[in-house]
């Protein structure tokens, strides 16, 4: 969100000797913030060895992962119900919060935003009963990472599901490289007003840093391949079809109402 100036204060005066440096401190955050984004891709992908996806599997062909109410959590509880979260779909308050880490380079990841995401929505967030919440695991890259800043960036002017969806749309079914330029391009085509803004936004350390610490938390729990998710507290493996995501939504949802 753009800070807004009123005209009628008086401009501050600064310094010749002040300003270089304050433009150095922001430089300095900024390739601190590009180094542990470098660390964070290298560590979460081997030389020589692309990471692992989940591919989808055949409706029926795959029982969704036991949500036996008799087992104890493995795993935090990690939602965030933050007010006004653009990278959330859902009411803050919701019974149960799905969170999916994923990858903008990821096939798969595509074909569940695509084909299973909607229907999710449509039955259960639309409803409250389900929020979303988006985590960034770049692992395919700097690309990836680069992906996710500019769709934070498009959030930042309320665009942040329309630009998530054009990138799938525009990767199909590969792993297309997104450069600077093409990033810019899809961020007009869904409507960002102020691209200016946007590509200032592309090295902004609050998002860079937020693109970091989703993929730490990501890191912290295990998560090796995408798209991968938490509902409740029951992993998801893979872009599974809508009804092992409606078996595994609707035990999570009789376990909270007990």
């Amino acid at each position: 969100m753009l800070d807004t100036v009123d005209e009628n204060l008086e401009a501050p005066v600064v310094t010749t000797a002040r300003a270089p440096r304050k433009r150095r401190v922001a430089l300095l955050v900024i390739i601190g913030l590009a180094i542990i984004a470098i660390i964070l891709i290298a560590s979460l992908t081997r030389p020589g060895e692309p990471p692992a996806e989940t591919a989808p599997t055949a409706p029926g062909t795959q029982q969704p992962p036991a949500a036996d109410q008799n087992t104890p959590p493995t795993v935090p509880d990690l939602s965030r119900r933050i007010d006004g979260d653009v990278t959330a779909l859902g009411p803050v308050n919701a019974p149960v919060v799905l969170i999916e880490y994923a990858d903008y380079r990821c096939p798969y990841c595509g074909i569940f935003t695509q084909e299973t995401l909607p229907k999710i929505v449509a039955e259960y967030v639309d409803s409250g009963q389900v929020r979303v919440e988006w985590r960034d695991i770049p692992i395919f890259g700097e690309d990836s990472f680069n992906a996710a800043a500019a769709a934070r960036a498009a959030g930042a002017q309320g665009l942040f599901w329309e630009y998530n969806h054009a990138v799938y749309a525009h990767q199909g079914d590969s792993r297309k490289d997104l450069p600077r330029a093409t990033l810019i391009e899809l961020a007009r085509q869904v409507g960002v007003a102020d691209l200016a803004a946007f590509e200032a936004s592309l090295t902004d350390p609050e998002i860079l840093g937020a693109v970091a610490a989703d993929a730490q938390e990501a890191q912290a729990i295990g998560v090796q391949s995408t798209p991968s998710f938490l509902v409740g507290q029951t992993p998801v493996m893979g872009a599974q079809p809508i009804e092992a995501f409606r078996q595994v939504i609707d035990a999570e949802l009789a376990r909270v109402s007990e």
